[in-house]
């Protein structure tokens, strides 16, 4: 069909996935155009979005320059939890929805966030390089301890610290955590909540699942890194500028930590030679944390439904400011 006949277009902005069969199977159900821009820049993103009334984006940084050289817009899509790359403050001055997908890789990334914990504390990672190499040698892993009776914290008890809460009490973990939205002594999605020092103070492993903006950039730093247990690892499956890398490097360095896993960056995708690169008791993976095959249908789904729903005047699964839409939406999404 052509785009004359369709009731609206979504332009993918860029993204690196291999295949859009679930975008396009809901364009077609719902009569929409669905067109690609592969945009390296912010004016190739302007041009080839121009008659755009909803985008699909996924690192691309939607500012308000962009905003309002594209006239036709009234929905943006992130396909992601995270949506630090879209000014959502200037959108909603714009009347433009913000759409993201905030559950749909909750258990892989607890999964993710698990194994890169377990590959470190056991060693894993360092023992296959040396069978690799030929060697067998325990002094390289050594000190090695069991699961039961050291402490895990989650900074940051939502949906994926939850899961990730769940998942380490069940390998037998005392697990505890720290969250914004509750106070010490209460129980919250199921985590135990403690003071942010003395989380930093107890936790033998530090699994980070925090959003990234002013509050909480760099919030793993030096003081902090420096108040946990000699030995202690640090776990990262949110955002690379929640934690201080240099701090983190120095901490590696001295010994003061017993590794870490990371798996996103400050920069992406990782130089080469970036310094964590030369820790053996670092486990790194490139931002990939949130792929199963399942979350990744889900994911390209749910975000293309929650643009076209806002096209049709609807009111999408996942909305971060709702009073776009208008009153009746807002008092939906707060109950």
């Amino acid at each position: 069909m052509s785009s004359e006949a369709r009731k609206h277009t979504v332009v993918v902005t860029e993204c690196d996935h291999d295949a859009f069969a679930e975008e396009l199977a809901v364009a077609d159900a719902r009569d929409i155009t669905l067109r690609f821009a592969n945009a390296a820049t912010d004016a190739e993103l302007v041009e080839r979005c121009a008659d755009a009334d909803g985008i699909l984006v996924q690192y691309a940084a939607i500012t308000a320059d962009v905003m309002d050289a594209l006239p036709h817009l009234k929905a943006i899509g992130r396909y992601g939890v995270g949506v630090d790359s879209v000014d959502v403050a200037a959108a909603t001055a714009r009347g433009i929805a913000v759409c993201n997908v905030p559950d749909y890789g909750t258990e892989a990334v607890s999964d993710h966030a698990i194994a890169m914990a377990l590959a470190v504390a056991r060693g894993v990672t360092r023992l296959d390089r040396a069978v690799r190499r030929g060697e067998v040698d325990l002094s390289a892993v050594r000190p090695l301890r069991l699961i039961g009776g050291r402490t895990f914290g989650v900074l940051g008890a939502g949906r994926i610290g939850a899961a990730v809460a769940r998942k380490a009490r069940g390998l037998g973990f005392e697990v505890i955590g720290f969250d914004e939205r509750a106070n010490p002594g209460e129980t919250f999605n199921g985590v135990q909540i403690v003071a942010r020092d003395d989380l930093f103070a107890r936790a033998d492993v530090l699994s980070v699942h925090v959003p990234l903006d002013e509050s909480t950039r760099g919030i793993v730093n030096q003081k902090r890194l420096a108040s946990m247990p000699p030995g202690a690892i640090v776990v990262n499956t949110a955002r690379g500028g929640v934690i201080d890398t240099p701090a983190l490097v120095a901490a590696l360095d001295a010994g003061h930590l017993g590794g870490a896993a990371i798996d996103c960056h400050d920069v992406e995708p990782l130089p080469v030679d970036h310094p964590l690169t030369r820790f053996e008791n670092v486990v790194l993976s490139p931002h990939f944390a949130w792929y199963s095959e399942e979350s990744y249908g889900e994911l390209k789904r749910r975000t293309m439904e929650n643009v076209v729903t806002v096209l049709e005047g609807g009111q999408p699964r996942n909305i971060l400011n709702p009073e776009v839409l208008g009153p009746k939406a807002t008092e939906e999404d707060a109950r």
